[in-house]
């Protein structure tokens, strides 16, 4: 169990609190300009409109200081690629003026060979005294498939360019061979160089803010402001965990099957007492041979961002918020794959892993919990030659879904999944006007699945018709067999689902995770994402808030009849007479009404 943060100066109680916090708040301050420049100059759609990506500053061992904005997903792999690359080149091979490149997601990186990770190491009087991380989704690495994402690779080297911990700037001076690789290796080098040099704008940037604070501080004071930011953050934590009713929370759930067999069961034991917040994976299924992996880091990662979310999400990110925490899960499993297993889809397994700890505690700490959500990112690759200038497009993003009700509240319509934190959508028009398609519906999935007391929310179907002559498409799309849970006696949601329809006549296909998929001009690819889960018994639901849903066709009068016990005027949508109501309700879930 680690240790409680303590400050690094004795005498910290007798520094001005105000300067400590102006300093605190310069800190967090650079993380934001770091998140807002990357945005700013960054070539690909992936960072600048869905902005998956993430920035933030360590001290010298890799001990998060702060970080910005962005994916929930990399919420814990900033700090230990610092740490991977202290291991490679230790403090005497780091030179101020170095800038170090890396995407090993056993080694540090967490994720998958798509998100690029560059440091830049702080100086301060020939001191070295922070990092710098960039952390960003390149969409070309150089895997088998354009995007470099699929979800058939059966090993790491199938899914592109491997950066062990390397110098891309040694002392200032450019390492022209590792750019020169990297354009030679992807499909779309202005992107992807492009990209690389938006990280390198917002590393550099953060070195001359910290230094500047440093300048008008005392890199003393400024470290001092570190630990009181650290110190705070234990205290606050452990405030909100005593809160959290003690005990040990066990659960299972299942991941869809694929080509190589499945189901597969993964399985969680939370155990919560006044000091101690444990995790116990132990008895979730061994490495898998498809992408449906992450590694151990990023298993790290998943737990802290469920647990920041139940003990303290408006407090500022440092590592003093995860001092309590414990994370217990034996190697080669789905969750601590090891090389050369594939990932690159981790974060279908990441997701799944913050999905069970929270499961486990729904009906416990309903306060701070919902029922389960659509999960997935649901994103769907599609790449081809652009009808008008014949160039390679890639179109990669995720979706967003239903998420599920909570005690009190229905569920949120249309919002990005738990992995996905402050990202986006792809707009329409940005859409149109780069790829080769056309949105020819974007709405509402209105099911009459998540029914209960309060109702899990919509997810959305989505459809892209090709303008291109021929496109690849990959579809990610997890939950497809396993919907939202439902809680309290919630009913659960409804799945995931691509659906290829196509212009020739033939009957359409109903797909999962799939890779590719040729497509040709006329085609539609269709993504549906799911409802969340119900809160509550259905027939509870107030008779005002059933006709309500009537009027604004999220369920019909059917639905309203069978599974809440209510009479609804179809055209008036007053609620007529209450019909008897059953002890157990009429499950109907006719799926996307197309």
């Amino acid at each position: 169990m680690p240790t409680s943060a303590s400050p690094a100066d004795a005498n910290l109680q007798r520094l001005d609190p105000f300067s400590l916090e102006i300093v605190s708040e310069g800190l967090i301050a650079i993380s934001d300009e770091m998140f807002v420049t990357t945005q700013r100059t960054s070539q690909s759609t992936i960072i600048y409109e869905v902005l998956d990506f993430a920035v933030g500053l360590t001290d010298a061992e890799g001990g998060l200081i702060t970080q910005g904005n962005g994916v929930t997903l990399f919420l814990g792999t900033l700090g230990p690629g610092v740490r991977a690359s202290l291991d490679r080149f230790g403090l005497e091979g780091i030179a101020e003026g170095d800038i170090l490149l890396t995407n090993d997601p056993y080694g540090g990186g967490g994720t998958h060979l798509s998100d690029v990770t560059v440091l830049m190491p702080i100086f301060y009087d020939g001191e070295l005294v922070s990092f710098a991380i960039n952390k960003a989704h390149w969409t070309e690495v150089g895997g088998k498939d354009p995007g470099s994402v699929s979800t058939n690779t059966t090993e790491i080297y199938q899914e592109g360019l491997q950066f062990p911990v390397v110098k891309l700037y040694d002392a200032g001076v450019p390492n022209v061979a590792v750019f020169d690789v990297i354009a030679a290796n992807v499909r779309v080098p202005t992107m992807s160089i492009g990209d690389l040099h938006a990280q390198l704008a917002s590393v550099r940037l953060a070195a001359r803010r910290f230094q500047e604070l440093a300048e008008k501080y005392g890199i003393a004071f400024v470290q001092a402001s570190i630990a009181r930011m650290r110190a705070r953050s234990v205290e606050l934590t452990q405030r909100e965990l005593e809160r959290l009713p003690a005990g040990v929370y066990e659960v299972e759930d299942w991941v869809d099957a694929d080509e190589h067999g499945g189901p597969y069961r993964i399985c969680v034991k939370v155990t919560i007492s006044a000091d101690a917040f444990v995790c116990d994976f132990t008895g979730t299924h061994g490495q898998l041979l498809t992408p449906m992996n992450c590694t151990r880091t990023a298993l790290k990662s998943a737990v802290q961002l469920i647990f920041k979310s139940l003990t303290g999400p408006e407090l500022p990110l440092n590592e003093g918020v995860f001092d309590r925490l414990e994370v217990i899960c034996p190697d080669r499993t789905m969750f601590t794959a090891e090389r050369p297993a594939p990932v690159s889809t981790y974060w279908e397994v990441l997701v799944r892993i913050s999905d069970l700890v929270w499961k486990a505690l729904a009906e416990a700490v309903p306060a701070r919990t919902t029922a389960g959500h659509f999960l997935s990112l649901c994103c769907d690759l599609i790449s081809g030659n652009h009808p008008d200038s014949d160039e390679l497009f890639i179109l990669f993003e995720p979706n967003a879904g239903g998420w599920g009700a909570g005690q009190g509240k229905d569920g949120e319509r249309a919002l990005v999944s738990i992995g996905d934190g402050e990202t986006y959508m792809i707009p329409v028009e940005v859409a149109e006007q780069k790829y080769g398609v056309v949105v020819e519906q974007y709405r509402l999935n209105t099911t009459s699945a998540g029914a209960g007391k309060w109702r899990g929310g919509e997810g959305i179907v989505k459809d892209y018709r090709i303008t291109a002559e021929a496109v690849t498409v990959t579809g990610i799309i997890g939950r497809h067999e396993f919907p939202a849970w439902g809680a309290a006696g919630g009913q659960d949601g409804s799945p995931n689902e691509m659906h290829f329809i196509y212009a020739d006549g033939r009957p359409p296909e109903v797909t999962g995770m799939i890779s590719g998929v040729t497509l040709h001009r006329g085609d539609i690819v269709r993504v549906v994402t799911g409802s969340g889960g119900g809160w509550g018994e259905p027939l509870e639901r107030d008779p005002a808030l059933v006709a309500g849903d009537v009027r604004n066709e999220f369920i019909t009068v059917d639905d309203a009849d069978a599974i809440y016990g209510v009479d609804v005027d179809p055209q008036t949508f007053a609620v007529q007479a209450l019909s008897e109501r059953r002890s157990t309700p009429v499950t109907r879930d006719e799926g996307n009404r197309s």
